[in-house]
């Protein structure tokens, strides 16, 4: 007789070619068969609601202790960011912020994060880079990106890859300062050639909410013929130049300083706009969370009570078959 060996949940059976009387049995229904439950069926297994039930438990706990460190982080950047803000905002008034100059070698810096997990403030800022790169593209014009951060290199790359310029990544990875970026600000003014810096970051403006912030930066010699054709940029021609240093000395001084100061605040800005952002992600994930536990609770009592009920009718109509 043929033999053959079957492992089916964890057990060993032994199953041989049945003779016609062994396969009518089979068929009958009288026979116990083991009951698995198809695709989609409405009955489930409790303990598939219990682990599913510690999964989000775990994950729960995994997103509050991520809102209290990014609430633990914030205060401190926050006090900084208020502090940098009064860095470059003289200089808006002393050289002027023209957005809708028309030059032809544009570079955008965007300024991103590193991480993710903080709601769409990448995303914003990507939006605006994208907006601005095709308002500055053009036959005769030349558009290039600078990107901070690992999330916006990573967006742009797909479509962009060719306008790349200079990518940095790990600009949180210590606490922001002003050296670190005055560095970084000189490498760039160093390695890409610009008539304009349009520096796209989130300002900060509460917990749970932030407003992209575009702020132009022109080079010194389109500032000299923006105030020749105009007449006038900013508060500069209001004050007397003393020394002996040229207004164009004077111009390229300010110019980089004034980049370091823009891309100071913008890291900062949004870096506190990051950890805000986490922190209302975090907090939705929480809450839903717990929603999802509560649901997975009701669900867990009922397919016990319906367990019992079962086995309770089953108790039930065995005594009254032994009785009758």
């Amino acid at each position: 007789m043929a033999m053959a060996a079957l492992r089916r949940e964890g057990r060993r059976v032994l199953l041989s070619t049945p003779s016609p009387a062994a396969a009518m049995a089979v068929r009958s229904p009288a026979v116990s068969q083991p009951e698995i439950a198809p695709l989609g069926a409405r009955s489930i297994s409790t303990q598939i609601v219990r682990n599913r039930m510690k999964s989000v438990k775990n994950i729960q706990k995994i997103t509050k202790a991520m809102k209290m460190v990014a609430a633990s982080k914030l205060r401190a950047v926050q006090i900084r960011t208020e502090n940098s803000r009064g860095l470059w905002q003289p200089f808006t008034a002393l050289l002027g912020d023209t957005p809708s100059v028309d030059v032809k070698k544009n570079v955008i810096v965007a300024i991103t994060s590193d991480k993710g997990l903080c709601g769409g403030i990448n995303s914003t800022s990507v939006k605006v880079s994208k907006a601005l790169h095709k308002l500055t593209s053009g036959p005769e014009k030349e558009s290039k990106y600078v990107i901070l951060g690992e999330k916006g290199k990573v967006q742009l790359i797909r479509d962009s890859k060719k306008s790349i310029e200079l990518t940095v990544s790990e600009l949180q990875k210590n606490p922001i300062n002003y050296t670190q970026i005055a560095v970084l600000a000189d490498d760039i003014l160093k390695n890409v050639e610009f008539d304009a810096l349009r520096v796209v970051f989130n300002k900060f403006q509460s917990v749970i909410s932030f407003k992209p912030t575009v702020t132009t930066i022109l080079s010194p010699e389109v500032m000299e013929k923006e105030s020749e054709s105009s007449g006038k940029v900013g508060d500069l021609d209001s004050y007397e130049i003393e020394g002996g240093e040229t207004k164009s000395e004077i111009l390229q001084n300010l110019t980089e300083f004034q980049f370091s100061c823009v891309m100071y605040n913008g890291a900062l800005e949004n870096a506190c706009s990051e950890l805000g952002a986490r922190m209302s992600a975090m907090d939705s994930s929480s809450r839903n969370a717990g929603d999802m536990l509560d649901r997975l609770t009701l669900t867990y009592n009922r397919t016990r009570q319906a367990s019992i009920t079962t086995e309770l009718t089953e108790i039930i109509s065995g005594a009254s078959a032994l009785e009758g």
